[in-house]
């Protein structure tokens, strides 16, 4: 076994398996109507059913076959963001129908790696890599008015929206070691929420604004690699009562981008299993 799809329910406190693969599956989401999660594979998009046998389904996506783990619904479900590169050898973010379709592409700027829609589903927060320097980027759905909200302090990158709209969450480190952190939309009152022993990175606020949860590696971890062994935790929205849920084998494309369900009750995330020899 390669990858196992799981849910966390953060009142029962317990985990319960979706589907188990031999495949390398990564981040997923969840859909507007709770009815299934979507992640991507070997750089293609699939649907997995959450009601009766789960059953991968394949997303046309045209084009864009090298999709990473930077992908998400639309607040309204119809859009489905995701980060490619096959037109320009360099991440591109694109969205295009969440049933399927040609991919729009947003970012003319690149490299570009999606993390977040604004609540009203009018803008998309990503991290951008100008010059080798990783800060934190707003635009709007249909490629105009970039917003630069970060400004080369450390490397800032995991980009989310509160569902409020008021915050957005992020990783940086800009201290030293990565911590959490969050922003206004409009780049001002910057505040650091971690504060520990920990690289703490991809932080998703509830959408019910009760706690966010996010992955943290070892301190002397740089990066966010695959296959270690990492710690789930939460903590409040504005970083209070900090928890580990559980510990789990995995990392990168572990929980990437949002993967709450609607009510806010559970999250979805993939353990791995060391590659056989």
């Amino acid at each position: 076994m390669r990858s196992s799809v799981e849910i966390y329910n953060i009142e029962t406190r317990q985990s319960r398996v979706v589907w188990q693969t031999e495949r390398l599956v990564e981040a997923p989401n969840w859909s507007r109507d709770g009815s299934f999660l979507v992640y991507n594979d070997d750089g293609l998009m699939y649907r997995l059913s959450l009601t009766g046998e789960p059953k991968p389904e394949k997303i046309d996506t045209g084009f864009a076959t090298r999709c990473n783990n930077d992908h998400g619904l639309s607040p309204d479900g119809q859009w489905l963001a995701i980060c490619d590169k096959v037109e320009h050898g360099k991440t591109c973010l694109y969205i295009l129908p969440s049933t399927g379709g040609t991919p729009i592409q947003i970012t003319e700027n690149l490299p570009s790696y999606w993390h977040g829609w604004s609540p009203d589903g009018q803008r998309v927060c990503y991290c951008g890599i100008r010059d080798q320097v990783f800060d934190i980027y707003t635009i709007t759905v249909d490629g105009r008015d970039e917003q630069r909200l970060t400004h080369g302090e450390g490397r800032n990158d995991g980009p989310d929206w509160s569902p409020d709209g008021q915050w957005i969450y992020f990783n940086s480190s800009r201290t030293g070691t990565m911590q959490i952190w969050r922003i206004r939309p409009d780049g001002s009152d910057v505040e650091r929420l971690t504060d520990d022993g920990h690289s703490d990175w991809f932080p998703h606020p509830c959408p019910n604004s009760s706690k966010v949860v996010f992955i943290s590696y070892d301190a002397d971890v740089f990066d966010h690699p695959r296959d270690l062994n990492v710690r789930m935790r939460m903590m409040d929205m504005d970083g209070g009562n900090v928890e580990t849920l559980f510990e789990l084998f995995g990392g990168q494309g572990s929980i990437n981008v949002p993967s709450w369900s609607p009510d806010g009750r559970e999250f979805a995330y993939v353990r791995y299993f060391p590659e056989k020899p």
